[in-house]
């Protein structure tokens, strides 16, 4: 893989910086658990006692250094979330939450719903998300009529925790010439009852109506679920997204669908210097010619803005029941998900970006998507090898063992989200049955050497990466069920290693970020205990105190400390 060259600010005028804290977990093999660590400007110079820090900043600089102890606190690699989707997350953050924590019935989501109408300007639309149906006390979806009782007279949308799709009221439908005769869109369902009747429910290409016909579809490279709101709007989302994934103590995030629309907004965040977290950018695949014929055969870009790949569509969502079993889902034989490329134009796609050096990264779910995907990968590697393409598999979710250890040889970087099994893992199973028991199965791909990397996926979970450390370690769901045997779980160093240096792999960028040590950027997380002393049941409860990036407080939990403040004026013992 190419790496992203790393343009490091100057370091005249700073002052050197020794960071100290009960426990200090580098991930690096050379000093893992040091006493302290040295930072000048942007980077990471020294690691070792204090004494040994403060001879190197003796050789650095005729300034005193600094000392910044955080007391009994832990220390950790700024967190990497490798797939999320920011703008989204963004937008979603002005959207009534309907997730488990805020609803268990559908009478309750309607009383949200209801509740949030009543301060909406009239004619605006009342957007709501993250219902799971299998996780309601109903066990269903809500219906259109249930969404008529937020109101007639405006759009009503309920995403789904999915994001492929969710619920809309009846003046939706109207609104858009949707009738009971109208035909599916291809790779998208308006789902309808024994009668035929609209229920409301809508998937995939049927959010045509919602997102309008600009963007990524189905049959074309994928879907696109972004609602388009005006620029000045899509800024304050991305900025209230930062902010959220800063709060997780997220220094640096992949971005797995970026349109025209995201790129232009990240160029406009980095011109007025408001772009505070780090952002790869990972193209959606109908932007494939546009990123060959601009020359882009690798990753480009600074150290908080880049280009790093491609970003494609397998399958749909084991959550929405759109990845693709071609014989039918257990809990619905009748629904079959479905391919969003004939295998051999999928294998044409990977073999060009591979033969022109980008990094792939494919959203697969199914056994039979994962086939696709890793059969295209290894022709393309056969073609032309390269043992560092690091082609990527979103989600992954349910490998078969021998396709595991095909990954391992072709060199394939899964990316996991356990927060996926930790707020919906009963309805993966209620959809495929008991082989849904082995959905992300991070312990066997551990065994057979396969990097093992976590993510989020924002908004389909909050972008809280010690959540999705407990959830790799224990395996339990939000409703208390351990999914699988002991042997898909992983230990918490493990977990930890794939939210920080692992997750830097996955973007190319470990030479840079990850751990803690010498010649890195001083991105670092402060939390409240130790996750890899915690109880594993607790580690999701641990609270992120301060995010740093580039040797700067980004984040502090109560928001009083400036970054400035944070520093202690004494000199360093």
């Amino acid at each position: 893989m190419r790496k992203l060259q790393s343009f490091h600010r100057q370091s005249f005028g700073h002052v050197p910086v020794i960071v100290t804290a009960r426990t200090i977990h580098t991930l690096s093999d050379g000093d893992p658990s040091p006493e302290a660590f040295l930072t000048f400007g942007p980077d990471i110079v020294a690691t070792g006692t204090v004494a040994q820090c403060r001879g190197a900043a003796a050789r650095l600089t005729m300034a005193e250094p600094q000392l910044q102890d955080f007391g009994d606190a832990a220390v950790v690699p700024g967190f990497v979330d490798p797939h999320a989707h920011p703008l989204m997350l963004g937008q979603m953050m002005s959207w009534v939450d309907c997730g488990p924590g805020k609803a268990a019935s559908i009478p309750e989501i309607v009383a949200l719903l209801k509740a949030a109408a009543e301060t909406t300007p009239q004619g605006l639309p009342v957007r709501g998300y993250g219902y799971e149906h299998r996780n309601l006390a109903e066990g269903r979806h809500p219906t259109r009529q249930e969404l008529d009782q937020v109101a007639t007279d405006r759009e009503v949308y309920l995403m789904n925790a999915s994001g492929h799709g969710g619920v809309v009221n009846s003046f939706t439908f109207t609104l858009h010439g949707v009738t009971r005769d109208t035909p599916d869109p291809q790779g998208g369902v308006f789902f309808r009852d024994a009668d035929g009747e609209l229920t409301g429910e809508l998937s995939d290409a049927a959010c045509n109506i919602l997102t309008g016909l600009d963007g990524v579809k189905v049959g074309h490279h994928g879907p696109n679920f972004h609602l388009a709101d005006e620029p000045d709007e899509h800024l304050r989302q991305l900025q209230a997204a930062q902010e959220n994934f800063l709060a997780g103590g997220v220094s640096t995030i992949g971005d797995c669908q970026v349109s025209r629309r995201e790129f232009d907004m990240y160029l406009r965040l980095a011109e007025q210097d408001q772009l505070k977290t780090r952002v790869s950018m990972y193209l959606l695949s109908h932007l494939l010619d546009d990123a060959l014929e601009m020359g882009l055969h690798g990753q480009f870009g600074n150290a908080h803005l880049s280009f790093a790949g491609i970003k494609f569509y397998a399958d749909g969502t084991l959550g929405g029941w759109t990845a693709y079993f071609p014989d039918g889902y257990v809990g619905d034989p009748c629904r079959t998900g479905q391919l969003y490329h004939e295998p051999a134009d999928y294998a044409g796609l990977i073999r060009k970006a591979h033969l022109a050096g980008l990094q792939t990264a494919t959203h697969a779910q199914s056994p039979t998507a994962l086939e696709m995907v890793i059969s295209a990968i290894e022709a393309a590697q056969a073609e032309r090898p390269d043992p560092d393409a690091r082609h990527r598999i979103e989600h992954c979710g349910l490998p078969t063992p021998e396709q595991i250890r095909r990954m391992a040889a072709a060199g394939i970087y899964p990316v996991n989200q356990p927060q996926h099994y930790y707020n919906w893992g009963e309805g993966v199973t209620a959809a495929i049955g008991t082989p849904g028991e082995r959905f992300n199965p991070l312990g066997e791909f551990v065994a057979e050497g396969v990097t093992v990397t976590l993510s989020s996926d924002a908004p389909v979970a909050e972008p809280r990466p010690l959540e999705a450390i407990q959830a790799a370690v224990t395996r339990v769901t939000r409703l208390g069920h351990r999914l699988g045997s002991d042997n898909l779980r992983i230990s918490a160093r493990e977990a930890l290693i794939g939210h920080t240096l692992n997750g830097a792999k996955a973007l190319g960028r470990e030479h840079e970020l990850g751990s803690l040590e010498p010649g890195k950027r001083a991105d670092f997380a402060v939390l409240a205990a130790d996750p890899l002393a915690a109880a594993p049941e607790e580690i999701g409860s641990i609270r992120v105190l301060q995010t740093w990036i580039d040797g700067a407080c980004r984040f502090t939990a109560d928001q009083t400390t400036e970054p400035a403040a944070a520093l202690s004026a004494a000199s360093a013992r």
